[in-house]
């Protein structure tokens, strides 16, 4: 997370003190995990049930996914509609 000054910190504000930014990037998160969690089945939603930020739920998935990949795995097809994660 980065604070105002636009540096890396690992502190949290508490929610009533966000800014409309904090505010707008922490709604995008929760949607775009919502997304994660409905396009996979259960197999899958145990690799990313822990998972706060979207960004880490994806790649645990892409990794999963090369991983099954490798070993020939073709019943494998995880593609979430219109989902983009910048960072």
């Amino acid at each position: 997370m980065k604070d105002k000054d636009g540096n890396y910190t690992i502190e949290l504000n508490p929610e009533e003190d966000w800014s409309k930014e904090e505010d707008e990037v922490a709604l995008g998160n929760l949607k775009a995990l919502n997304t994660l969690f409905n396009g996979v089945d259960k197999n899958m939603i145990k690799l990313i049930n822990t998972c706060t930020v979207a960004k880490d739920a994806l790649e645990n998935l892409r990794t999963t996914r090369e991983g099954i990949s490798k070993v020939g795995c073709q019943d494998f097809n995880f593609s979430p509609p219109n989902l983009r994660i910048s960072g």
